[in-house]
């Protein structure tokens, strides 16, 4: 454990200090001591830093709960851990209640202290990482970042910033792919829970006992492999935004559970006798029709309306083509920077056959055809030939020359090459005898064009 991380001892019992001094030291900590939560007080109020704060909760001087205070204010990150004598356990959950992180009674099992630690530091380190990739990625995921001009996302924009603010549970529906993440985390990052965590999880990703553990968290042997306790993702969110992806999917006994936790504002940990108060806004989303599950009695009605009270849709990409040249736009000028692309355009051809592709995979989709055709475009533009060929497939029309099939039979091969040579010669004509355009015109590689060109039944044309 680096040295870098400091605890905070308090106990008016120097030989306890000097006991968990010693046991901490050990683990590679670097520790302080107060003799009372004076002392202790005054090094939090005089600007010392502590990634934890263990303090006794009766003490002469300055008891537990005015150290708890101090640190909070000072830190509200900092988690605190409160020794309690035998028998003052209510004491110490009322103090959890105020924000202690966990308790332990004297005299202490040395492993379950020692566990209890690296839970809070564990803990700590989580919400660290969460508020540094909040900094790294603030600007993804304001409002001006959900990309689009078009009417379907000025409504979703303009909806979005009116709800920002207030603490009212959002249901986002919509395909794969439309951007329903992007939306709750805009949603988050734009209102009063900005500084606080905003911490997802896809409800259809995890057998029903371990999403229970997930949500809620456990105690040590509240089932097989329990081993220690553990916080669940509500605790994790605390302060902030819990967003539950494809909430549909939520088996119907966590549904209870969920809406129980929506109403009492508090959870009880898988095996746990205790409930712990948490403050979290849900956001949820699913490509699915909640009303029509309603209807099927595979999501209970009473939840729906919880979750339901802002509801947004995501316009699929099909119904917003007119933001593609901008999605397009956008999107090259990331993978410069995050995958080395030379790529900084796209050629004419190219972005026509991507205004007339259906995108089932909405705006994702959008976004890993242009991460493959980036990579693998020569040049400064994204061309034609770069597009993966299924996008090519799907556009081109068939050609349409009324020829009905005669009674006697056709020479299929002939009549083919023959159609092949016409609409050869039409594109060299077109792009005025210069291959590459000719090859975008007909949908295929420079390579495969001279190939056509120069079998003996087309001839052969000079560039």
């Amino acid at each position: 454990m680096p040295d870098s991380i400091r605890i905070l001892v308090v106990d008016d019992e120097r030989s306890v200090r000097e006991m968990i001094s010693i046991l901490l030291a050990r683990e590679g900590y670097e520790i302080v001591t107060a003799p009372n939560g004076d002392k202790a007080g005054a090094l939090l109020e005089a600007g010392e830093h502590f990634d934890l704060v263990i303090t006794d909760l009766a003490m002469d001087k300055g008891n537990g709960l005015q150290v708890l205070s101090a640190a909070i204010d000072r830190d509200p990150h900092c988690p605190v851990i409160l020794i309690t004598a035998f028998g003052t356990t209510e004491s110490a959950v009322e103090a959890m209640k105020k924000g202690a992180h966990d308790y332990i009674e004297k005299p202490f099992n040395v492993d379950k202290f020692k566990l209890i630690v690296r839970n809070a530091l564990d803990h700590r380190t989580l919400i660290r990482e969460n508020i540094d990739l909040r900094a790294r990625v603030r600007g993804e995921f304001y409002f001006a970042d959900i990309i689009g001009r078009s009417e379907p996302m000025r409504k979703v924009i303009a909806l979005c910033k009116k709800v920002s603010d207030s603490a009212a549970t959002v249901h986002i529906s919509g395909e794969s792919g439309t951007g329903k993440e992007v939306v709750a985390r805009a949603i988050h990052f734009d209102g009063p829970r900005t500084s606080e965590a905003f911490v997802a999880i896809n409800c259809g990703a995890l057998p029903e006992q371990l999403m229970e553990s997930e949500l809620f968290g456990h105690v040590r042997g509240a089932f097989t492999g329990a081993t220690e306790d553990k916080p669940g993702l509500f605790e994790a969110a605390h302060g902030g935004t819990l967003f539950l992806d494809e909430i549909g999917e939520l088996p119907l006994p966590l549904q209870v559970k969920l809406l129980r936790v929506l109403q009492e504002k508090k959870i009880r940990p898988v095996g746990g006798a205790n409930e712990i108060p948490v403050d979290v806004r849900i956001i949820s989303a699913t490509n699915s029709d909640l009303q029509e599950l309603v209807t099927q009695n595979r999501f209970r009605a009473d939840l729906f309306y919880r979750l339901n009270v802002i509801q947004i849709t995501m316009p699929p990409l099909r119904d917003r083509m007119e933001d593609i040249p901008l999605l397009v736009k956008i999107f090259l000028s990331q993978l410069q920077e995050q995958i080395g692309s030379r790529a900084k355009g796209i050629g004419n051809t190219a972005m026509r056959a991507l205004m007339a592709y259906r995108y089932p995979g909405n705006v994702r989709e959008l976004k890993n055809i242009l991460e493959r055709s980036a990579t693998l475009a020569s040049g400064e533009q994204v061309e034609l030939d770069d597009l993966p060929p299924g996008i090519l497939t799907d556009n081109r029309a068939p050609i349409k020359n009324g020829t009905a099939l005669p009674d006697s039979g056709v020479d299929l091969d002939a009549t083919l090459a023959s159609l092949e040579r016409k609409l050869i010669e039409q594109a060299l004509d077109r792009s005025e005898g210069a291959q590459k355009p000719a090859a975008e015109l007909l949908g295929i590689t420079v390579r495969s064009l001279r190939y056509r060109i120069d079998k003996p039944e087309n001839g052969s044309h000079d560039e």
